[in-house]
């Protein structure tokens, strides 16, 4: 994972996908974003299937991006390949995945020290507590929203945003 020295937005980052190959979220400019904290073995899995089904019905309008962790009671244990395995064949899952990452604490992403500080993000400091937590990019890479793991991926409050 690497970041310019001062990331200006979400565009200035490259992580791994699911397949271990380097993803310039650069190449998702212009685009409305959905970046999720994912895991496998959560209460909230369920939303992979809201995830998809919003990546099928407006994915011409956001991209959702999901970024498996393990940070929260230990609910993705498993391996890239396990967890692409486990999304295709539950949730028929075919948005972007990343591999596996940190979301919080001292070891976090650089993307997401980046989402959860607003002296960085300009908007908000809230960070993932659990999986699923959602932040909305605007298409100049730039937060505009987080919302927290109960707030379903088909909320009314959430498509709101993306069709603003």
């Amino acid at each position: 994972m690497s970041e310019t020295p001062a990331a200006q937005s979400v565009y200035d980052f490259t992580l791994n996908g699911i397949d271990g190959q380097p993803v310039a979220l650069r190449r998702f400019e212009g685009r409305k974003l959905l970046i999720v904290n994912t895991a496998s073995e959560c209460g909230y899995t369920p939303q992979y299937k809201e995830l998809e089904q919003l990546h099928q019905q407006y994915g011409g309008q956001v991209t959702v991006l999901g970024f498996p962790a393990n940070n929260f009671g230990g609910q993705e244990p498993g391996s890239d390949a396990q967890i692409a395995s486990f999304c295709e064949k539950n949730f028929g899952v075919t948005f972007p995945l990343f591999s596996k990452v940190s979301v919080a604490g001292p070891d976090a992403a650089p993307l997401f020290q980046y989402l959860g500080s607003k002296a960085r993000n300009g908007v908000t400091d809230e960070k993932p507590n659990w999986n699923f937590c959602k932040y909305l990019i605007d298409e100049t890479g730039h937060v505009q929203a987080f919302y927290p793991s109960k707030v379903s991926p088909l909320s009314e409050e959430l498509l709101t945003a993306i069709r603003k």
